[in-house]
């Protein structure tokens, strides 16, 4: 059933899904504040539970602390504990925690192989170990479809998702990314200024078509490249770019600011801001979505 609702999460899962307890799960989460409904959220969270890299192996030693690459999906639960500690009126929230292990074995997936998308969008793989953007575009997807009918509504990714964007701005903060819409609102600016209130800051990332270049196919058989062959520290614009994949893996470049239906959409990089490892992990960006979404209605 994986496999067919979430077919690029599926190829993430297809190693591990030989070993019972290693089996991936789509968790979902949802809230309903009192009131009528002013706000609808859609939180999808990256739930590596360890990354091996895949056939693309972590190699060299940088595999050591891969267990902590589910702090995306640590942060939606986060979210839903302050949720039902604070029960905001006039919210609703809907989550939910893409958990899949990328293991490596004779069943694991592989670069050049081409998956279609829950979207219908024809991807190639570049490489296995960039398996958060492949666990999250289908959920994405998934929620795109809920968002549709739904009031007032807002999208997120959160993953530690590329060792680029701690090259880019260090160890200690998030950077978001909206898209149009999102921009047209100022989501970022927001979220940016709740965080710097509340001690979880953030920095702007922009999408540019740069970004949706590098992702274009490479052939006629396919519609997006995953990913090039490098890591993301390696590669320019290497935090922004999956993003841009992000919107265009999972449909959403058909609900951008000039379309009949406009999707609010924003991708939350929290690689440095999860915390070192060894550590305590910080629960960033919990507290600055809080404070945006959640205490004004408290």
């Amino acid at each position: 059933q994986l496999n067919k609702e979430y077919p690029l999460y599926g190829a993430v899962n297809r190693a591990a899904s030989q070993v019972s307890r290693h089996q991936g799960r789509v968790i979902f989460l949802e809230y309903t504040g009192e009131g009528n409904t002013e706000k609808t959220l859609f939180l999808v969270g990256k739930g590596v539970t360890y990354d091996t890299g895949g056939a693309d192996i972590k190699a060299g030693g940088v595999m050591a602390g891969m267990h902590r690459d589910k702090c995306g999906a640590a942060a939606v639960a986060g979210f839903f504990k302050i949720l039902s500690e604070m029960k905001p009126k006039g919210l609703k929230v809907v989550g939910a925690m893409a958990m899949v292990r990328n293991s490596v074995g004779s069943n694991c997936y592989v670069a050049d192989e081409i998956i279609t998308s829950r979207a219908g969008v024809r991807v190639r793989v570049g490489n296995t170990d960039a398996e958060g953007r492949m666990a999250m575009a289908d959920v994405l997807c998934h929620l795109k479809e809920q968002a549709l009918t739904a009031v007032n509504p807002q999208l997120f990714t959160i993953a530690t998702l590329t060792g680029h964007v701690i090259r880019a701005y260090g160890e200690n903060y998030s950077a978001i990314l909206d898209n149009g819409p999102a921009r047209n609102m100022n989501n970022a600016q927001e979220i940016q200024a709740a965080g710097d209130e509340w001690a979880d800051p953030f920095e702007i990332s922009t999408l540019r078509r740069d970004d949706y270049d590098f992702h274009r196919g490479k052939s006629e058989y396919e519609d997006v490249l995953q990913c090039n062959n490098s890591p993301s520290s390696a590669t320019a614009r290497g935090h922004q770019t999956p993003a841009a994949f992000l919107i265009e893996a999972s449909g959403l470049e058909k609900h951008g600011k000039e379309s009949d239906k406009p999707l609010p959409y924003s991708h939350l990089d929290i690689a440095g801001s999860s915390g070192p490892f060894p550590g305590v992990p910080t629960g960033a960006p919990i507290v600055a979505l809080a404070a945006q979404f959640v205490f004004p209605r408290c």
